[in-house]
């Protein structure tokens, strides 16, 4: 997806709603700390009011970029956001535990120096266990957030908030839930003919009640 394409979509979710949008802007749509800051520009003038940045390439021959591009990165996005007429909330992301040679410390490392570069909330998906998730927690004093979503490292609303997380994204997972119920439907039809599923689902008014259609 393209920045324009990713704006434009964007603009039409905040159309759509009157609660604030913050958006995964994946690694900012260019390598250099200029295209980040203009990212975040026009990430604003679509009417978003936050948006995460990452420290992953996209490259996986080199999937991250060095600890000092990285942190260049986070506070030309960090002074971007400043500079605009209303709070802008950036949310920087350090990656190194979903990649070969995971290391803790040095993701601990990398969301301290986003963090006097700028950045409003921490990120770090992939943290192990509850364990991780404290230390990450404790060696910051910006708010945590927790992805949800990965297999046997999603933990519970009231273990995370007493790690020290202060947010929570859900990243696919409830896409891939609605999936989950697709698919499952689907086989019972294929494989036995019945159609079970529908006690368990919502009607189509109840839909259109909570869509307001």
């Amino acid at each position: 997806m393209t920045r324009d394409e990713a704006l434009a979509h964007a603009r039409l979710i905040v159309d759509a709603t009157d609660l604030p949008v913050s958006a995964d802007l994946e690694k900012g749509f260019g390598d250099a700390p200029e295209v980040v800051a203009e990212t975040i520009r026009l990430a604003a003038e679509a009417g978003l009011v936050g948006c995460t940045i990452e420290d992953a390439t996209g490259n996986q021959d080199n999937p991250l970029y060095d600890f000092g591009l990285a942190v260049v990165r986070i506070a030309a996005a960090a002074q971007a956001a400043r500079a605009l007429p209303f709070p802008f909330m950036l949310a920087a992301r350090a990656h190194n535990l979903l990649f070969a040679a995971p290391s803790l410390d040095d993701t601990i490392s990398r969301l301290q120096a986003f963090e006097k570069a700028g950045a409003d909330v921490l990120f770090a998906p992939g943290l192990p266990d509850l364990v991780g998730v404290r230390a990450v927690c404790s060696a910051v004093s910006k708010p945590v957030n927790f992805m949800v979503g990965i297999k046997g490292k999603s933990f519970s609303l009231g273990e995370l908030a007493a790690a020290g997380v202060r947010r929570i994204s859900l990243a696919t997972s409830l896409y891939r839930a609605a999936m989950t119920g697709f698919l499952d439907a689907a086989r019972e039809v294929k494989d036995t003919g019945q159609f079970g599923f529908l006690d368990q689902s919502v009607t189509t008014p109840e839909l259109h009640k909570l869509m307001r259609i």
